[in-house]
């Protein structure tokens, strides 16, 4: 230990007060960043706010600690990109509070899982895993599906994030609840509503194949749907989409 160190540690108000410029200078460098967040990270094509029925669905994906196992997040490097497809471009997590970036991959990386399987096979695969997928490790989320949406949350959930900066609009923040009740109403003509709301690429159908209520199961597996199809990465190049 040197002559200087040791010093310094005799010196309990010195050392108290290096511990807080060494901790200060740490802060401005993970917080300034913060500040210019809206120029560092480019707008892609495509990317919306979570419709209120895909941001419950969220919501319990990572209460149920989905994110302990699975990342969403693809690099660049070529083995991610020959598995999972195009890597993830930062605007894709844009609205995403918090994001469910990360390398811990017990499970595969989701970032691209929408439209990869069925929803019949999403909602067997959550209720026996090793019935789908020989080995898995995953534990069974069958008491999703038993388990009724609750929606009266949701109008404050989405003004919570406008505060974050997520662009939700009043009319958005006021139907929260029917919309997401609405999204997953495979008997009504609901599409040309969500549409106005949310943009073309929102799905209206019966997520969870039981039609009589909409379900936590239903919310979980619109979200997965949802997730890397936003962004046509499969025509365009990155180049190209990034603006």
């Amino acid at each position: 230990m040197s002559t200087r160190h040791q010093k310094l540690e005799r010196h309990s108000l010195a050392f108290t007060i290096m511990i807080l410029l060494v901790a200060s200078i740490g802060g401005i460098v993970e917080i300034a960043p913060l500040f210019t967040i809206e120029n560092t990270i480019e707008k892609v094509d495509g990317m919306r706010p979570y419709t209120p029925l895909e941001l419950a669905g969220r919501d319990i994906y990572v209460r149920e600690g989905c994110y302990a196992c699975h990342s969403q997040m693809i690099r660049t490097l070529r083995s991610d990109v020959e598995r999972y497809g195009h890597f993830s471009l930062a605007a894709e997590s844009m609205y995403d509070h918090p994001f469910q970036w990360g390398s811990k991959r017990t499970g595969p990386d989701l970032a691209r899982i929408g439209g990869k399987y069925s929803d019949a096979w999403h909602v067997a695969h959550l209720k026996a895993p090793r019935e789908m997928v020989e080995g898995s490790v995953m534990p069974g989320y069958a008491f999703l599906a038993a388990s009724r949406l609750e929606t009266g949350h949701l109008s404050n959930a989405l003004r919570a994030l406008r505060y974050a900066g997520v662009p939700y609009t009043d009319d958005q923040i006021v139907r929260a609840a029917s919309d997401a009740l609405r999204q997953a109403d495979a008997e009504a003509t609901y599409e040309d509503e969500l549409a106005e709301r949310y943009g073309d690429r929102v799905t209206v159908r019966d997520f969870d194949g039981d039609p009589r209520r909409v379900t936590e199961m239903d919310a979980l597996v619109a979200y997965l749907q949802m997730l890397g199809t936003l962004v046509d990465t499969e025509s365009l190049t990155a180049e190209e989409v990034l603006r």
